[in-house]
C-alpha cells in the first residue's frame, strides 16, 4: 500500500486528512486529488520492486496506490490492467507516423478501461466496510463495478440511462448487480445516484466524484511508463498520448499517474496528453478552445455513448491534463469515429465508438499538422466493439446473403 497524506482540492487547494470520508471539496465542489507521501515512497525500494514484479495487473503498483492488499486471489479482480501495447505497420504507413502504439483496454475482464477504477473502488469499499457500492453509468463503468463487485461478493447498485446499449445492460445483469434504468440522460442518472448514496449511506463510485476512481485510472500511465517510456529509451520527442474524453476522469487519471511518477523522480519527460471529444459532446473542448476553466454544459448527441456527457464532472482537471503537458483537444465527428472503428479493425483491434475516438483524434491531429511524422504516438482504446454491436454494424457494409450454391457465389465474387 502506498503511503498517502490525504486529499487536496483541485480548485481551492484545501487539504483534507486521510480519515475524512469525503468525495469532493465541501467548500467549492472541486475534485479531490489523493496526495501520495512522495518522500516516504522515495526512501523505499518501490521502484525496483515494481520493475521486477511478476504481477501482471494493476496490483504491481500497490506501493503507489492508496489502498491495501485487495484480496480476490484467483478472481477477475486480480487480472485488471497490464493490457497490451501493439505496434501496427499498417496504421503507421497510413498516417505516415514513424512510431505508433495502440494500448488495448478491451483485454480487461469486463472489456473496458473502467475496470481499473472499479477494482480500486471495490477494494476501498471493502476496507471501509461498505455494504453497497452504487454508481451511475452509460454501461462500461457499471459493468466494471458489477464485475469487480461480483468477484469479491460486494453488493452493487447501478443506475443507467434506459438508452444504454443492450450489450452493456446485459453485463450488469449477468454479474448480479441491482440495475435501475433511468428514463433520462447519464447526467440525470448521476444526480440520482448521488442523492441515493446520501439517503441510504451507500458508497458512491461515480466517475469524477469519488477520488479513488482516478487512482485506479492512473495505473494506465504507470503501464505506459513501463511498456513504452522505459523500454523505448530511444524516443527523441515527447510521447503523445491520445485518449477519448467524456466526463474527464480518464484523462485526469492519466495525468495524475504521470505527475506522481514525475514527483518521485522516476519519469524524465512528461508525455503530451491529447483529449479527443465528439463534436456532439464537446463541453471540455469548448472551454479549452476558449482558454477558460469555466465549462458550460452542452446537449450531448453522439453515437459514442461512453463519452456522451452534458456536464463533465471532472472537467477542470481534464482541461489541465492537456494544457499543462503541451497537449490539446481534438474534435471528431461520429462518421470519423465509425471510420476509426474500420481502421482499427483492419489491424485486428475491435473498438467500441468511444475507444475508436482516440484513434480518430490521431488521424485528425495528423491531418491538421498538430503532430508530425516523427512524433511518437500512443492511442488508448478504452473498450471492446462487442459492447456496442449496433454502432459496429454502422461502420461496415452488410454481408451479402446468397443461396447455397456456386452459381450464387460466383455472382457476388465477380
Amino acid at each position: 500500500m502506498g503511503i498517502y497524506n490525504g486529499y487536496q482540492c483541485s480548485i481551492c487547494n484545501a487539504i483534507f486528512q486521510p480519515d475524512e470520508n469525503i468525495y469532493v471539496c465541501p467548500h467549492d465542489g472541486g475534485n479531490l486529488d489523493v496526495l501520495l507521501d512522495v518522500n516516504e515512497i522515495r526512501k523505499s525500494d518501490s521502484k525496483q520492486r515494481i520493475l521486477n514484479s511478476t504481477e501482471a495487473s494493476i496490483w504491481r503498483y500497490l506501493p503507489l496506490l492508496p489502498i491495501g492488499e485487495p484480496g480476490g486471489q484467483g478472481t477477475p479482480l486480480r487480472v485488471v490492467g497490464w493490457t497490451p501495447v501493439f505496434t501496427t505497420k499498417r496504421l503507421q504507413a497510413e498516417l505516415e507516423i514513424e512510431r505508433l502504439w495502440i494500448k488495448d483496454e478491451s483485454r480487461n475482464p469486463t472489456a473496458s478501461f473502467k475496470d481499473r477504477a472499479s477494482a480500486v473502488v471495490v477494494a476501498r469499499a471493502r476496507e471501509i466496510g461498505a455494504e453497497f457500492v452504487v454508481t451511475a453509468s452509460t454501461g462500461n463503468a457499471g459493468a466494471a463495478l458489477a464485475g469487480m463487485a461480483a468477484a469479491v461478493g460486494q453488493k452493487a447498485i447501478i443506475f443507467a440511462p434506459r438508452t444504454a446499449p443492450q450489450a452493456k445492460i446485459a453485463q450488469l445483469l449477468v454479474y448480479g448487480a441491482r440495475v435501475i434504468l433511468v428514463n433520462g440522460s447519464y447526467d440525470q442518472a448521476f444526480d440520482l445516484s448521488v442523492k441515493a448514496s446520501e439517503e441510504y449511506g451507500w458508497y458512491c463510485r461515480n466517475t469524477g466524484y469519488n477520488p479513488f476512481t482516478a487512482e485506479g485510472k492512473k495505473t494506465a500511465a504507470f503501464e505506459i511508463w513501463e511498456q513504452v517510456l522505459i523500454s523505448k529509451k530511444e524516443l527523441k520527442k515527447n510521447l503523445c498520448v491520445f485518449v477519448s474524453v467524456g466526463d474527464g476522469n480518464i484523462i485526469s487519471g492519466l495525468h495524475k499517474g504521470f505527475k506522481d511518477l514525475k514527483a518521485l523522480g522516476w519519469l524524465a519527460t512528461m508525455p503530451r496528453i491529447f483529449g479527443v471529444q465528439s463534436k456532439g459532446s464537446a463541453a471540455i473542448s469548448n472551454a479549452f478552445i476558449a482558454g477558460t476553466e469555466d465549462i458550460e454544459p452542452v446537449h450531448s448527441e453522439t453515437l459514442a455513448d461512453s463519452i456522451s456527457v452534458d456536464l463533465p464532472r471532472d472537467g477542470v482537471r481534464a482541461l489541465r491534463a492537456a494544457r499543462e503537458t503541451g497537449g490539446a483537444y481534438i474534435l471528431v465527428t461520429d462518421n470519423e469515429i465509425l471510420g476509426a472503428i474500420r481502421g482499427l479493425g483492419k489491424s485486428g483491434i475491435f473498438a467500441e465508438p468511444a475507444g475508436a475516438a482516440a484513434y480518430a483524434g490521431v488521424v485528425n491531429a495528423r491531418k491538421e499538422g498538430i503532430i508530425g511524422s516523427d512524433d511518437p504516438v500512443l492511442a488508448l482504446v478504452t473498450g471492446s466493439g462487442l459492447k456496442d454491436i449496433r454502432s459496429a454494424m454502422q461502420a461496415v457494409a452488410k454481408a451479402p446473403i446468397i443461396e447455397p450454391n456456386l452459381k450464387a457465389l460466383k455472382k457476388i465474387i465477380q
